[in-house]
């Protein structure tokens, strides 16, 4: 977690090093910085070779914010003498703990180019880089070091795998190199042993004796700014391999590129819940009830936010959904974390990456009409180790989710279901039915599903009970469950007096004008109007259709006792 010089020293065993300056020696200290001028090694002898050498850049981290936004869009810049390699190209956008991932070789001449300057520079789209920091590792210290720095020495000789020896030398022509360096007998080979300077070395396990040799390792530098002296601006962590050109070629670089995420799709099927709270009570009634709905999404995966239809008027807390969720994502087997790539917002050019642990989240809500709807409980379940579901809801239980219980891989077992508890504020507040179902994202294109209860592969419908509506799209069946079903007598007896009352109201509304028709049709003659004379003879005809004539919209029936009336 260190420079390799902060353990090892600076590596400056074989060979003094002094620092040149130009001007006076008692000038103003505050001008070293112009006034340095090189570095001067001095032994009794003085080598000049040549090699070639990869730097391999793993990752930065806690890197100094260089953008606006608090964040930087880092890229590696390499400088050895008058070589250069800026990977600008590769930068990674809206980072502060890249993953680089890059290899790079270069040729280099002993003591012409020996100062190797990592840096580390955010890209601008507009206007210059800006350097967020830089190291500098002096490699003709290392590669003359009797530490020898040149390559890690790595605990086992591998021919292939992952952990392939990279060393351009055999672990037996190293032991030979160095007894002829230092001057010593040997290395003699046994069967078993080895003989070194007349001492015997048994087993796999070498005493530490002489000097200690650099391990395999990846060293962690810190980075640092001529523009803030003194301040850390991040870590790198990186290390150099350096082989001279006329030994023996090590082989290709170590493939260290960033592993790609694989694509899975996760397959939930919400069957039932049971024992939610109560959150409504009716206002004619009194009954509790709630209209419960499910949940679902990755973290991390926010914007693939699904949900089920609503189970209307649960007066037990119970709810049937049949309902299938599904969320296709990235993940990285080996660092067990889902990666998400997406813009921050609109004006981002570029997709921001993030590593997310894998963690299904499901909340159960109570679903309101007029207001925003109520929260009711949740469970998070880790997808590398959450509890088994319990086969039953009554052995559903809360502590299911703190004690430690059996607890299943979804990228193991492939497949499960049971129950799950939702809780809230530590306390149970419901009970989910569900069925997880992983596969590869090759595996999903050649069995697709649809969501929710659609094509292909759909789910039956629930079986719900009659008072599972909405109040509001169905009146008619809110009255007949609502009100017929609990007030039927009141409502019958309720009609009965109110034809009743009518009844009577009509009837001592109309009596009073019947009584006094019927009194003045008594006392009225029954006798031929008082007519004009005329020089005809008026006949009864005549008599109807003057009457009808005179009343056309009062009197439609004909007959002489009717007209008097009338008149």
């Amino acid at each position: 977690n260190k420079e390799l010089e902060a353990e090892f020293g600076p590596f400056d065993d074989w060979v003094k090093t002094y620092e040149l300056f130009k001007g006076k020696a008692n000038e103003d200290d505050g001008a070293s910085d112009e006034r340095f001028m090189g570095k001067f090694k001095v032994r009794q002898l003085v080598w000049i070779s040549m090699f070639s050498w990869w730097d391999l850049s793993l990752q930065a981290s806690n890197l100094h914010p260089a953008d606006p936004d608090g964040k930087a869009d880092p890229y590696i810049v390499l400088r050895l003498g008058k070589n250069e390699i800026k990977d600008r190209d590769n930068y990674i956008p809206k980072q502060l703990n890249p993953v680089f991932g890059r290899s790079f070789e270069m040729h280099a001449t002993f003591p012409r180019e020996s100062l190797l300057s990592v840096m580390i520079y955010d890209y601008n789209l507009v206007g210059g880089d800006d350097l967020i920091g830089e190291t500098r590792i002096d490699l003709e210290n290392r590669f003359y070091s009797r530490h020898r720095a040149t390559c890690g020495i790595q605990t086992e000789y591998s021919l292939n795998g992952y952990n392939t020896w990279r060393d351009c030398m055999k672990p037996a022509e190293l032991l030979s190199k160095l007894c002829r360096d230092n001057g010593l007998d040997g290395p003699h080979f046994e069967p078993g042993r080895i003989t070194v300077a007349d001492k015997v070395f048994a087993g796999k396990t070498i005493p530490g004796v002489g000097c200690k040799l650099v391990p395999e390792h990846i060293e962690t530098r810190t980075l640092f700014s001529k523009a803030q002296p003194g301040m850390d601006q991040g870590q790198i962590q990186m290390w150099v391999d350096m082989f001279p050109v006329d030994s023996p070629h090590p082989g290709p670089s170590v493939d260290i590129s960033p592993r790609k995420p694989k694509g899975y799709e996760l397959r939930i099927i919400i069957w039932n819940t049971e024992d939610v709270i109560l959150e409504d009570s009716n206002f004619l009634t009194g009954q509790q009830s709630s209209d419960i709905y499910v949940k679902g999404w990755l973290k991390g995966l926010e914007d693939d936010r699904q949900e089920t239809d609503v189970h209307y008027n649960s007066l037990t807390g119970e709810g049937n959904f049949n309902w299938r969720f599904v969320f296709p994502f990235n993940y990285l087997p080996a660092e067990k974390v889902v990666v998400v790539s997406k813009r921050e917002n609109i004006f981002s050019l570029d997709k921001t990456e993030q590593k997310i642990p894998a963690i299904l989240i499901l909340q159960v809500w109570d679903f309101e009409t007029l207001s925003s709807d109520d929260f009711l409980g949740t469970v998070e379940l880790d997808l590398h180790g959450f509890p088994r579901g319990a086969k039953t809801a009554k052995s559903c239980k809360t502590d299911m989710l703190t004690v430690t219980t059996e607890r299943i891989s979804i990228f193991q077992q492939k497949r499960a279901r049971g129950w799950w508890p939702f809780t809230k504020a530590g306390e149970l507040t419901g009970k989910v039915e569900a069925e997880f179902h992983l596969l590869t994202a090759e595996e999903a294109e050649k069995s697709p599903v649809g969501k929710a209860r659609k094509e292909p592969e759909p789910l039956p419908k629930p079986n719900r009970p009659d008072t599972s509506f909405s109040w509001f799209v169905n009146p008619f069946k809110c009255f007949f469950h609502l009100i017929w079903k609990n007030y039927k007598k009141y409502i019958i007896i309720g009609l009965i007096v109110l034809i009743t009352l009518l009844f009577l109201a009509l009837l001592f509304y109309t009596l009073p004008g019947a009584i006094s028709n019927k009194i003045f049709v008594s006392f009225m003659p029954l006798s031929k109007p008082n007519f004009p004379q005329r020089s005809i003879e008026w006949s009864d005809s005549d008599e109807n259709l003057f009457w009808q004539q005179s009343f056309p919209q009062n009197c439609k029936k004909r007959g002489r006792m009717f007209w008097t009336k009338c008149l």
